[in-house]
């Protein structure tokens, strides 16, 4: 078992501002897209009340609040939501939010942008929409890095998507500062703790074991990375699973040492439903190897500080 997996501060946060809401505010409350990606935290949250949409002209008028999910949004939408007047809140994580801010100082400076992402990744998507169309240029691979060319090599900047593979960023970074020497980078990276920490933890165990279990979704970008970071770290195979009913126990077959670990959006009673699953089908051991210790928290938007101290 890794440690750290599961839940990192921003969907802990995320994941109780709709909570929250629901509990100041009452059902339904509409969140515009999946507040992390997870299809049981998602579902979890449905149960409560939670209306979960993908734009915000699918919600009626009224005063329900909307909630704006961790990924972060173009800044299109917020003021779609102020043009109708809604009462929204903005469930960002704040380390995507240190991204967007970076995008606009670099804007300001006259520096042409590159983002090392994913396209069409909800985060990407939020990212670029920070700035005015084609301000942004999207690299995804380290051929998209050894073919791009800016109007300028002097005036450039870099920024990352929060959830990357950290080697293969690199391999990207490294390539551009090789090729534009006076390209300009966060002061401190952009990938967050959480996704650092998590692919570490896997690499420590990966060469140990015969098979590792990623729970997650394969929607969830942070946890198809640790798929691969396991692979790429020497483990015969990785699978990605949703939860302990996911499994094709065929394909796990008879391991002698089964890694486990979660992505950030998955919460851990998915964990240890796949633990008891286990102790069905084999003799279990359980052996936990921490890498990082974590203590980070964020701060709740100031409209629901009261109800959280309630």
């Amino acid at each position: 078992m890794c440690e750290p997996r599961g839940f990192c501060a921003g969907v802990d946060r995320a994941v109780q501002i709709v909570e929250l809401a629901l509990q100041k505010f009452g059902a339904p409350v509409y969140v515009r897209h999946e507040i992390v990606h997870n299809r049981h935290v998602v579902e979890d949250l449905r149960n409560k009340g939670a209306i979960f949409v993908e734009e915000l002209d699918e919600i009626p008028d009224g005063d329900a609040p909307v909630i704006f999910s961790a990924h972060g949004v173009p800044k299109s939408v917020p003021e779609a939501a102020e043009r109708r007047n809604m009462f929204f809140l903005d469930a960002t994580c704040p380390l995507v939010s240190k991204v967007h801010m970076e995008a606009e100082r670099h804007f300001e400076r006259g520096l042409e942008i590159v983002l090392i992402g994913h396209k069409g990744h909800p985060e990407v998507i939020g990212t670029t929409g920070q700035l005015p169309a084609g301000a942004v240029s999207l690299i995804e691979t380290a051929e998209d890095a050894e073919n791009f060319k800016p109007e300028n090599p002097a005036k450039l900047a870099y920024i990352t998507q929060t959830t990357l593979s950290v080697d293969d960023t690199k391999q990207i970074v490294d390539i551009l500062q090789s090729r534009f020497p006076e390209i300009v980078g966060p002061h401190k990276e952009d990938i967050c703790y959480a996704t650092t920490n998590r692919q570490q933890a896997v690499k420590s165990i990966a060469e140990q074991c015969d098979v590792v279990l990623v729970v997650g979704a394969p929607n969830s970008s942070n946890s198809q990375r640790l798929v691969e970071v396991a692979e790429r770290a020497g483990c015969p195979r990785a699978m990605l699973v949703l939860g302990a009913q996911d499994i094709d126990w065929d394909k796990v077959g008879h391991p002698d040492t089964l890694g486990i670990t979660a992505g950030a959006s998955a919460p851990e009673v998915l964990v240890e439903a796949i633990v008891e699953a286990c102790r069905t089908r084999f003799s279990v051991m359980v052996e936990t190897v921490r890498t990082a210790e974590e203590n980070v928290s964020f701060k709740l938007p100031r409209e629901l500080r009261t109800a959280a101290a309630e």
